[in-house]
């Protein structure tokens, strides 16, 4: 879950949900007065992916009898192919990620 991220902020490491409450304190104290000014530029957040639309691609295009060659089961790839055609966002596993990219290899040499 994104809250439960920590980012560095004011020189210490703090959950996003705390930031949250933070910077609800912050606009609350500018709004009654106690506060000149509301900062709400820091901290930045940076969302990273490990999937990628030619990933996604590549998962879609992956035929069932090539992934079977490779050593995994038909499940393995139809959940693969769920999770890709859902648009969330999404992990593989490191074994799984591993025979992929040996296949990608594979398959750029032939």
């Amino acid at each position: 879950m994104m809250l439960n991220r920590k980012v560095s902020y004011k020189n210490t490491n703090k959950s996003w949900s705390y930031i949250i409450f933070l910077k609800a304190r912050e606009l609350t104290h500018y709004l009654t007065g106690k506060k000149d000014n509301i900062d709400f530029n820091k901290p930045l957040y940076k969302i990273e992916r490990a999937d990628s639309d030619a990933l996604r691609q590549k998962i879609i295009d992956l035929s069932y009898s090539e992934w079977k060659e490779m050593g995994f089961s038909k499940g393995t790839l139809h959940y693969m192919k769920q999770n890709v055609k859902s648009g969330k966002p999404f992990k593989l596993n490191t074994h799984v990620k591993e025979r992929f990219e040996m296949w990608e290899t594979l398959k750029g040499e032939a």
